[in-house]
């Protein structure tokens, strides 16, 4: 019989909690992001917290669709740097807009014409764009120009007027 290591259980054990962790991560990543169900309370969630309301509006299929959630907002949603949410273009999943009335996915990205996947949009806590919206995918600089649009739009909400912020100051 081989001779017991002590530190051999606690080593797998940790190995073994990393694989799984470093596995979740993937699956988050590869997966889709947060459904964009209900603007109202999704937007006024993240400027609560001083934040742009990021959307991927995406088809299903879409490799460059893959690039971006994957590869630039999955991980900064992962590491709490921004509030993201994913709609799908083609989809009837219900959507309550920013005056409560209920519509679909498909309406909403027709209403707001969007035809080009991806699509990244910065909404404040009304549904409007903080910023110019990304369309389609350009792999050289792509990370250079989300992370400018992401400065604009915390540029132009940190400039709104506090009663803008917040919901109990416009009560």
């Amino acid at each position: 019989m081989p001779p017991r290591h002590p530190l051999r259980r606690p080593a797998l054990q940790l190995f073994a909690a990393l694989a799984l962790l470093a596995g979740a991560g993937v699956s988050m990543a590869a997966g889709h992001l947060p459904p964009f169900t209900d603007v109202a309370a999704q937007t006024a969630a993240a400027t609560q917290q001083g934040e742009p309301l990021v959307v991927l509006v995406s088809l299903p299929g879409c490799t460059y669709c893959e690039t971006v959630r994957r590869n630039y907002l999955a991980p900064q949603a992962s590491a709490g740097e921004i509030t993201v949410r994913e709609l799908d273009m083609t989809a009837d999943t219900p959507i309550r807009d920013v005056d409560g009335t209920m519509t679909t996915a498909k309406q909403w990205a027709r209403a707001h014409n969007i035809s080009v996947a991806p699509t990244v949009l910065f909404l404040d806590r009304n549904g409007r764009n903080l910023a110019a919206p990304l369309r389609g995918m350009q792999p050289d600089f792509y990370g250079a120009y989300l992370e400018q649009a992401i400065d604009t739009a915390r540029a132009k909400l940190a400039e709104a007027p506090a009663a803008a912020k917040s919901p109990l100051a416009a009560k």
